[in-house]
């Protein structure tokens, strides 16, 4: 329960930088929605539930798939998150669109109710990823999918362990248990699909997504958009202003391997994993 407050209070503190720099952020992750929605074959008149929403993604794109004779909803854990999302579909007038807030392993909808699952870096951080998987099976209908978007080994994603390793020089922090709340808690291969199985999905399948991270923002607005957005907020926090200084420094040096004419591309590689709901 500690360690499930932990995560809530740190994407409580990220949640305004979130919205913040919503647009870059979506335009960063667009790849990993659109193999998701291929993957789930989102479209025209769906009722579509997306976990783990933050601020509306990939909720908010998909309602202009579904049309207005589809339903999309967005549930969170984060009070923050949700009024973030609540404000986007205002401002975008999507009327097709409901933002709510919810636990993962505890929705507030009857069963049978929807067309597809999707979550997006959302179930590595529930607390118990089996129970959110029987939940998702239980709003799911009968022979539909659910299909959730993880992160690959830390190594091949760049965009995360660039600024991780130069920080970690510099703070102590004790190694993660192997089914910590963290960002790459389901990056082994197999791990998130057994789970899909040990809850009864059927079907369940797995697959590499390669792509490439697109950043429109120079070295040091990445930086700073890095420190916002994440843990390493947290982390620099106990440096001393000398060591912050050589920290970015040191930070700046190795964001510059990525550097473009349009800005940053990383390599990036998530994990695709989708099951169904059994038909009776």
């Amino acid at each position: 329960m500690q360690q499930n407050q932990e995560v809530i209070n740190r994407w409580s503190g990220s949640a305004p930088f979130w919205e913040k720099h919503r647009e870059v952020i979506r335009h960063m992750f667009a790849p990993v929605t659109d193999a998701l929605v291929e993957e789930a074959q989102v479209g025209i008149g769906q009722s579509v539930l997306d976990i783990g929403t933050g601020p509306g993604e990939p909720a908010l794109t998909m309602a202009s798939l579904v049309g207005p004779q589809g339903k999309i909803f967005g549930v969170d854990p984060i009070p923050e998150m949700v009024a973030a999302a609540r404000r986007e579909a205002s401002r975008l007038e999507l009327r097709n669109v409901q933002f709510d807030f919810a636990f993962a392993d505890h929705l507030p909808f009857p069963g049978n109710s929807f067309d597809v699952v999707v979550s997006r870096f959302g179930v590595m951080f529930f607390p118990s990823p089996l129970d959110a998987v029987r939940e998702m099976l239980r709003v799911l209908k009968p022979g539909q999918k659910l299909t959730l978007a993880v992160w690959h080994f830390a190594q091949r994603n760049p965009f995360h362990f660039t600024l991780s390793r130069v920080v970690d020089r510099y703070v102590d922090a004790p190694p993660l248990e192997p089914d910590a709340l963290d960002t790459f808690r389901f990056a082994i291969p197999g791990k998130l699909r057994k789970i899909l199985n040990e809850a009864g999905a059927t079907d369940a399948t797995e697959r590499v997504f390669r792509f490439t991270i697109d950043v429109p923002m120079s070295v040091e607005d990445f930086w700073a958009l890095r420190l916002e957005m994440s843990k390493l907020r947290e982390k620099v926090s106990v440096l001393s202003p000398e060591q912050m200084t050589e920290v970015k420094r040191q930070a700046l040096d190795s964001i510059r391997e990525y550097s473009t004419d349009g800005g940053l591309s990383f390599p990036a590689e998530v994990l695709i994993v989708s099951g169904a709901k059994s038909r009776p």
